[in-house]
């Protein structure tokens, strides 16, 4: 049940010259537009209007306490229940994850100032790098700022003119910007659909022959919609058709399948994933802490590759040593045991069915705690 998502911005700029810092002052009036500024600021508005009156205009409701299940937010004189974080385990605030972030504070500083081929790399993005890649029970890995990183960065250095990519309809915007970003044949099956997917993969054949490569692309868990992917049968049509099976692991890595590795643990294809060079994308910014980061695992010469070409990785900064540091700690957590996995799953259980006792429409697969609550009308969810 998504009822807010609340996200805070903040960016600070500092320029200087040898030793001439240069400030520019305050004013309290403000500056007159040009015309060509004032048509702009007037066509935005515009936009803005009209999102409004759709009611699909979002507001940050701002929290004033660590992220939880309970949250103090500004204005409100008591605490809230929040059902609408990805805090799936509840690892955000957690005593080990914190204490592991100040750990790595002191012993690795706040941030690196450099990409991670020039002089970014620590020995901890090492460490988190290997231990992702044994937890997934795949050949390596490589870090991104995000997620959303690294499906930008992904499909345009593996795919070219002469390769397909074949989407699920509905994977998340972060894929599909994705795709755009290659050059690749572009194919789009219907949502889990296995017999159209079956039927784009025959016109890929056909597009790429034999010497062009396919790829196919799905989120592991829908994150709107929550459902699951049939990965079982998805690989064994990949397998049949010569393709590579991609999977969007964010709204599964930590807290689903038995021991939190996610949907192909689930979907019981886990001791496929090396042998069959299944490449996944996850974060560490949802189940695992919260913060922020992404990755890519999978084939050892998929990440090398990666690590040459991916844009988004090459010209962005390394993972802050904090995020590294308290990462490091939650998969050593996921190591140690499976009572938090345990966990959010009854949670879940309970959830759904009382929700559905209560009357309410959910939708979803019924064993993953994303429960979508129907309310059909998009002006009512916002309010």
């Amino acid at each position: 049940m998504r009822l807010y998502a609340p996200r805070i911005w903040t960016r600070g700029y500092a320029f200087s010259k040898q030793f001439v810092c240069v400030r520019a002052k305050s004013s309290t009036a403000p500056a007159t537009r040009t015309s060509t500024a004032t048509a702009a600021a007037e066509q935005i508005a515009a936009t803005l209007t009209a999102i409004k009156d759709q009611g699909l205009f979002k507001k940050e409701r701002v929290i004033t306490s660590s992220q939880r299940a309970e949250v103090n937010v500004e204005g409100l004189r008591e605490p809230v229940l929040n059902f609408c974080a990805n805090n799936y385990l509840g690892l955000s605030d957690h005593p080990r994850v914190v204490t592991a972030a100040k750990r790595a504070l002191d012993t690795h500083g706040f941030g690196l100032s450099s990409v991670r081929f020039i002089c970014g790399t620590q020995d901890i993005h090492k460490e988190l790098e290997a231990n992702i890649a044994a937890f997934h029970e795949v050949d390596d890995c490589i870090l991104y700022p995000s997620c959303f990183d690294a499906n930008a960065g992904l499909f345009e250095v593996l795919l070219g003119p002469k390769d397909a990519v074949i989407s699920d309809a509905l994977n998340h915007a972060s894929i599909i910007d994705g795709i755009r970003l290659c050059k690749a044949k572009r194919f789009r099956f219907e949502h889990m659909d296995l017999d159209d997917l079956e039927r784009k993969l025959a016109e890929a054949s056909e597009a790429v022959g034999v010497e062009g490569k396919k790829l196919v692309a799905t989120d592991g868990v829908f994150s709107m919609d929550g459902d699951v992917a049939p990965l079982e049968p998805m690989l064994a049509l990949c397998e049949k058709w010569g393709a590579t099976l991609f999977i969007d692991e964010c709204h599964a890595t930590g807290f689903f399948g038995a021991t939190g590795r996610g949907t192909p643990e689930h979907c019981g294809i886990q001791a496929q994933l090396a042998q069959s060079g299944v490449i996944l994308n996850s974060t560490l910014g949802k189940a695992l802490g919260g913060a922020t980061g992404g990755y890519t695992a999978g084939p050892k010469e998929v990440v090398a590759l990666l690590r040459q070409r991916s844009r988004p990785y090459l010209f962005s900064n390394s993972l802050a040593p904090a995020v590294a540091g308290a990462s490091i700690e939650v998969f050593k957590m996921l190591g140690e045991s499976a009572d938090l996995v345990a966990k959010v799953q009854e949670n879940t259980a309970r959830f759904r069915r009382r929700m559905v006792a209560a009357g309410f429409d959910l939708r979803g697969d019924d064993s993953h705690p994303i429960a979508p609550v129907m309310l059909v009308d998009a002006r009512l969810a916002q309010e």
